[in-house]
C-alpha cells in the first residue's frame, strides 16, 4: 500500500488531469475497493467497482485532503454506489432475457477462477458472512487499512461502533469452525486499536 505522502501527489497531479497519475491511484486502490465490495454487493462488485472510480473521476476536482482522506472518501463513494446498488437489485430483480447467447455454453473467466481458488476469495466469502456491519468494518479497518475515524465517516457511524463491530466480527471470524480447522487466519491478528 502507498505512504500517504505519495498518494496525495498522485491525488493532487490526477486532479489537475494527469491521466497516468490517475491511473496509478487506481493500480494502488482498485484491489482493496473490489475486495471490499465483493463483500458487501457479491457478484455486482465489479459494475459497482467501475461506478465508483467513475464519481471519483468526475468529482476528483472537488477533492481537498490528504493521502488518507482520499482512501476515505474513496471508500466512502464505493459505500454510497454499493447501496445504490443493493436498493436497485431490490426494486428490480434482473430476469435473463432469452437470447441466441443461451445456446452457447459458458464459458469461465480464467481470472475470476484464480481469484475464486485463492485464499483471498476464501477469507472475503467468510468475512461475507458476517452481519452487514461488521462485515463492512472489518473490510474497511484490516483490508483496506483504514483508520477508526475515517472508517466511521464512511459508515456514518460513531468511531467507538466502529470499534465493536471490527471487534465482534474479527471474534466471530476467529471463533468459525473454518478458520479454526486451519488454525486461524494468518493477518487477521488483533492490534492495539480495532
Amino acid at each position: 500500500m502507498w505512504e500517504d505522502d505519495e498518494l496525495a501527489a498522485a491525488v493532487r497531479a490526477a486532479s489537475t488531469g494527469d491521466e497516468a497519475a490517475f491511473a496509478a491511484l487506481w493500480r494502488a486502490l482498485h484491489p482493496a475497493v473490489l475486495r471490499y465490495l465483493r463483500v458487501v454487493v457479491g457478484d455486482a462488485a465489479e459494475d459497482v467497482a467501475s461506478e465508483t472510480w467513475l464519481q471519483a473521476a468526475r468529482d476528483l476536482h472537488r477533492f481537498t485532503g490528504d493521502g488518507a482522506a482520499f482512501r476515505g472518501w474513496l471508500f466512502r463513494i464505493a459505500r454510497h454506489r454499493a447501496i445504490d446498488e443493493k436498493r436497485r437489485a431490490g426494486r428490480r430483480p434482473e430476469e435473463p432475457a432469452g437470447s441466441f447467447a443461451d445456446d452457447i455454453a459458458p464459458t469461465r473467466d480464467a481470472a475470476a477462477e484464480m481469484l475464486e481458488q485463492s485464499g483471498t476469495a476464501w477469507a472475503l466469502r467468510l468475512i461475507a458472512d458476517l452481519p452487514p456491519d461488521q462485515a463492512e468494518a472489518v473490510m474497511l479497518r484490516v483490508v483496506a487499512g483504514l483508520d477508526v475515524a475515517t472508517t466511521a465517516r464512511v459508515l456514518g457511524k460513531r468511531a467507538g461502533a466502529v470499534r465493536i463491530a471490527t471487534m465482534r466480527g474479527l471474534r466471530r471470524l476467529a471463533a468459525d469452525p473454518r478458520v479454526t480447522a486451519l488454525g486461524g487466519l494468518p493477518g487477521l491478528t488483533r492490534s492495539k486499536e480495532v
